[in-house]
């Protein structure tokens, strides 16, 4: 199906590692003109290189409300559209007993995944309903259903994702822009180096099919996302789990 997303402007936030870029690489592969979002110029011109296509970059912190509102008034600018939206920026935290977590980490890791894909969501639905089309995807995580343990924030932040999603998804169904999520179960990316080991072993051991997805797993699922076929989804959790989900 390549080609599907020509004509087609994708943001992709966190698109420079990991399963950010895996989704980049594969939007731009399908034809999608590229703006990926992120607080590391190097991080981003790298990425950018390795994609070997023409990518708009935005360098900001996107717990600053002020600046990705502009941002994406700077990238439509420069694009002429902004269609589609992949908020796959987000931070894992340490591990510890909720009584004994850290209150400035439980405070960074809202900031980042909760007010971030809000802040994000926010910025660039005006530019879909101009355009009159839109596919909004959120990356949240297995742990926002199920609560890991000595994960709190992790887990409370991505469970607030979906409920960003759902209600976004609702407040634009009788639009043309489709808003979702997807909750992948353990993916090896470079987040694994933020959590101890016995996280990850844990992890692990909750996947029925007994290893970690992949970020082209990830990719693919939310590729279709961001297609037409995707028409009648909205405010919708998908899994992408190896069985773990249960509901």
């Amino acid at each position: 199906m390549a080609g599907r997303f020509a004509g087609r402007v994708a943001v992709v936030t966190g698109g420079v590692s990991g399963i950010g870029f895996a989704i980049a690489r594969r939007l731009a592969a399908e034809g999608a003109t590229l703006a990926i979002w992120d607080r590391d110029r190097a991080a981003l011109d790298g990425a950018a290189a390795k994609l070997g296509v023409p990518v708009h970059t935005e360098c900001l912190d996107l717990v600053d409300a002020a600046a990705v509102m502009q941002a994406g008034v700077t990238t439509a600018q420069a694009l002429g559209r902004i269609d589609m939206l992949v908020a796959s920026a987000g931070i894992a935290g340490p591990n510890a007993p909720t009584w004994e977590y850290p209150i400035a980490d439980w405070q960074r890791i809202m900031d980042v995944n909760v007010n971030g894909v809000f802040y994000c969501n926010r910025s660039v639905v005006p530019h879909m309903l101009a355009g009159g089309w839109g596919r909004i995807v959120n990356i949240a995580s297995i742990a926002g259903k199920e609560g890991n343990p000595n994960a709190v924030a992790y887990s409370a932040s991505k469970a607030a994702v979906i409920g960003l999603t759902k209600s976004l998804g609702k407040e634009l169904a009788k639009t043309d822009i489709r808003v979702n999520c997807v909750t992948p179960a353990a993916v090896a990316t470079p987040i694994f180096d933020q959590m101890a080991q016995s996280q990850i072993d844990f992890m692990l051991s909750k996947i029925p099919m007994g290893r970690f997805g992949t970020v082209d797993e990830v990719a693919a699922m939310v590729c279709w996302l961001c297609s037409e076929e995707a028409s009648f989804s909205t405010g919708a959790v998908f899994d992408c789990s190896g069985g773990r989900a249960t509901y």
